[in-house]
């Protein structure tokens, strides 16, 4: 069998795959199952590594791969390039150093490797070439490129940049006498779309498709006007354009679900546009045979969710079809089999990240599962893929070990690194184990995991904590993750589920949370759950505490609104007023006209209904937050609103604030690390009777 020519299709070699890969674990921790070995401490989080996006070369022998660890120094993520051969082999640094690695690519003849890396000081283009070992920076770019793609003829790399747009103040300034010291000057903002996450307040850019020489030279913009260009590109099979998608309306900073594909002559910059539809067409994709474009296809409807769809359409725009009707969910990360009659792409079901394949004909079929760790500090459905002639490789994430690269390759499922087991090998982890149980709010089935502590004694009774996903519409799994082993390392059982408006369920339970955010019924699902774990016995009922963030922050503090059975909580970067919150974060345009059913001046009451805010007279459990003071998604002013309120109220609380930290709290590792100390230490504050297993 050869993945380029034909599906994995019987279900015998996917449950003999699956057991392969199983039986590898089995055997690696059985033989340290008779070491005595300490449990996961919080500093280990800085040994931690993981694979990610796996590159297949051309001749399917060789893998290129981002390996990832934590730098205790610089207290950042720190990414470098290794290669592994498909037997398990020659597994060595390709490029490595102190700084950031991404995006390999190889050339269509397996002769180099283009990636991003800030070695000179900013990210520049690459290449490496194999036959001399050398490398050089081909590009001397001002801003941060992505999306690296080679022209079939391996003559021009294609990316995407922000190219900065002309700004004007309304008035001039004055000029200042020499030597004198005036205030900064004014920021005058006139766009929609001003601040993101994580950059702040940001000057007008939009985003561009340019090509530079894979040999190196000066790098050409193909594209033009006050729009963004983004996404996957996609070559012509006579390396004369590229394929994009874009939004090219002067009412695009409104609208956050409308995209079409275009296509640019790379010497004459004339633009095409291929689609015109209704709705989202991205991230396009050309069948090697070069007669078939495939695409992402979103529908436009004001809902909080909507589907990604796999589509197909000739080359010229015409004769658009959906393969994917029978998927209930999103399909992403599309790549041609290479006869060019199917498709690979990921999707998400229960909790697991899958590899599936789609047929031209619209047939789906299920390859592989297990492909996740890439997140580490949650559990949180990650990982990707990649296939060429033959082998088709993946990030293989498990509960006790995060991503490691793994192969399907002549119908034989094999795990070709081990990057923790120096590591995680000689520790004892909690063991995650599945519940799954009816919501008291309506009988709607909830699956969750919960973590037992090492050294587990199913007679005795311990400590639980909730804790709670962001999103809403996300999905965690029963994949490795720093954050929960800490917890259950410290004597928790640790609990987490996917509630009403996870993803990975179908669209239906996706949108159970429409308009409904937050609500007395995904707070069922979490009683639910934790009423079914003192069920089994060995949860000690009078030490219960709960703790989410983001979407699980704003239902954390929503139930301590609704419930005293918790001993304490820990909100972290929650919506306490979305009265307030949405217009004053980065989010504002696509969450007033898909989460809920208009702006809140036209829907007062129904914004106040769901805002943790108005129960604040229920309120009794001592309540942290946790929030970054540069959060541009869920400000910081809305951690102050609670916690003035609690104060107020006279509860206990505590506010912990992160400076020069944005929404993603535990991007550093440092932060990571301390935002479970502060969870913990608050938590055994409020325990009763401490010395109770």
């Amino acid at each position: 069998m050869k993945i380029k020519n034909s599906f994995i299709n019987t279900s015998h070699f996917i449950q003999k795959t699956l057991l392969a890969a199983s039986l590898m674990f089995v055997t690696v921790h059985a033989i340290n199952a008779e070491e005595n070995f300490s449990v996961f401490e919080p500093m280990d989080v800085f040994d931690l590594e993981w694979a990610s996006d796996p590159r297949v070369s051309p001749d399917g022998k060789t893998i290129v791969y981002v390996r990832k660890s934590n730098d205790i120094m610089k207290d950042r993520e720190r990414s470098n390039l290794w290669q592994v051969s498909t037997d398990g082999s020659d597994h060595r640094p390709l490029y490595s150093g102190l700084n950031s690695i991404k995006s390999p690519r190889w050339s269509p003849n397996g002769e180099k490797l283009a990636f991003i890396s800030n070695d000179t000081g900013s990210q520049q283009i690459h290449v490496r070439w194999f036959d001399s070992g050398d490398t050089a920076v081909i590009s001397q770019l001002q801003a941060s490129p992505s999306n690296l793609s080679w022209s079939p003829d391996g003559k021009w790399l294609a990316f995407t940049m922000n190219v900065k747009a002309p700004t004007k103040s309304i008035a001039e300034p004055r000029t200042k006498p020499e030597g004198a010291t005036w205030a900064k000057k004014p920021i005058t903002v006139t766009t929609t779309r001003y601040q993101y996450d994580g950059q702040g307040i940001v000057e007008p850019a939009y985003r561009h498709v340019f090509i530079v020489p894979a040999d190196g030279g000066t790098s050409r913009q193909l594209t033009e006007g006050n729009f963004n260009h983004y996404g996957s590109l996609a070559w012509s099979p006579n390396s004369d354009q590229v394929f994009f998608s874009a939004y090219r309306s002067d009412d695009w900073e409104l609208v956050s679900d409308e995209a079409d594909i275009y296509s640019v002559n790379i010497s004459t910059k004339k633009l095409k546009q291929i689609t015109n539809q209704s709705g989202a067409e991205r991230s396009p994709v050309i069948s090697p045979n070069g007669r078939l474009i495939a695409f992402i296809k979103e529908e436009r409807r004001p809902l909080a969710y909507t589907p990604d769809q796999i589509a197909i359409m000739d080359l010229n725009g015409e004769n658009i079809r959906i393969l994917s009707e029978a998927l209930d969910g999103d399909a992403s990360n599309l790549l041609w089999a290479g006869n060019s009659q199917a498709l690979y792409y990921t999707y998400d079901e229960r909790g697991i990240r899958k590899i599936g394949q789609a047929t031209i004909k619209g047939s789906l079929r299920p390859v592989i599962k297990g492909v996740g760790g890439t997140t580490i500090g949650r559990p949180y459905l990650s990982g990707g893929f990649h296939a060429n002639n033959g082998t088709l490789a993946f990030t293989h994430g498990t509960s006790d070990r995060p991503a490691n690269i793994a192969i399907i390759q002549d119908d034989q499922a094999q795990i070709l690194t081990r990057l923790n087991e120096d590591l995680l090998g000689h520790r004892r982890l909690g063991s995650v184990k599945e519940i799954t149980y009816k919501s008291s709010f309506d009988g709607q089935e909830i699956q969750g995991w919960y973590i037992t502590p090492p050294d587990f004694d199913p007679s005795k009774k311990y400590p639980l904590i909730l804790e709670i996903h962001g999103g809403p519409h996300l999905a965690y799994g029963p994949y490795f993750s720093a954050e929960l082993q800490i917890m259950a390392a410290a004597g928790y059982v640790v609990f987490y589920n996917n509630y009403r408006g996870s993803l990975s369920y179908g669209e239906d339970f996706a949108l159970l949370l429409q308009y409904k955010y937050s609500s007395k019924e995904d707070f069922a699902d979490h009683m639910s759950g934790i009423d079914k774990l003192i069920d089994l016995g060995f949860i000690d009922d009078e030490n219960l505490f709960i703790a989410g963030g983001s979407a699980g922050g704003i239902a954390t503090a929503y139930a301590v609104g609704l419930t005293d059975r918790f001993n304490a909580a820990v909100a972290a970067k929650p919506v306490i007023n979305w009265l307030s919150k949405p217009l004053t974060a980065d989010s504002m345009v696509g969450q007033i006209y898909h989460q809920f059913p208009g702006p809140p001046w036209e829907h007062v009451d129904h914004y106040w209904e769901r805002s943790p805010l108005s129960l604040m007279g229920n309120v009794i459990t001592p309540t942290m937050l946790i929030t970054g003071e540069n959060d541009r998604r869920t400000p910081i002013s809305e951690t102050e609103q609670f916690y003035q309120a609690l104060r107020l109220r006279g509860v206990d609380s505590a506010m912990v604030r992160l400076p020069d930290t944005s929404h993603g709290i535990a991007s550093r590792p440092s932060r990571l690390i301390s935002k479970v100390d502060h969870i913990l230490a608050w938590f055994e504050r409020y325990k009763t009777d401490k010395d109770k297993k």
